[in-house]
């Protein structure tokens, strides 16, 4: 059993930058691979970045390369997700994941969930 504690949401102003961190329990943290996804009113989730175990691989959404840059650190199996020049279309609740197989994520069925954190970017 992986429990996943989200952090470091908040309201925001365009061109802003945030940190969101996600804290793991339990054991093994570094057997899984770990994604973002976020969630914005009215729409479904979709996948923002996956990182491997190792942390030697990480993929991102296209549409947001550049901005976001996710990172990993194992021994405080904390996993976080660099946001910057943020944009009003990125307001949205954001959830951390852990999946056992990279797959998992663009099928958006990793084996965990976190409660979620939510992100508000004013323009």
């Amino acid at each position: 059993q992986v429990q996943l504690i989200e952090s470091g949401g908040g309201l925001v102003q365009a061109g802003d930058s945030l940190r969101l961190s996600c804290a793991a329990s339990g054991r093994s943290f570094s057997g899984y691979a770990m994604g973002w996804f976020r969630q914005a009113p009215g729409k479904e989730r979709e996948f923002v970045a996956a990182i491997s175990g190792s942390g030697g691989n990480a993929v991102y959404a296209d549409s947001l390369k550049g901005r976001f840059t996710i990172s990993r650190n194992n021994a405080k199996n904390t996993v976080y997700l660099q946001m910057n020049s943020l944009k009003p279309e990125d307001t949205a609740v954001y959830y951390c994941a852990a999946a056992l197989a990279w797959g998992q994520f663009y099928s958006i069925n990793p084996n965990y969930w976190g409660q979620g954190t939510q992100v508000t970017v004013s323009s």
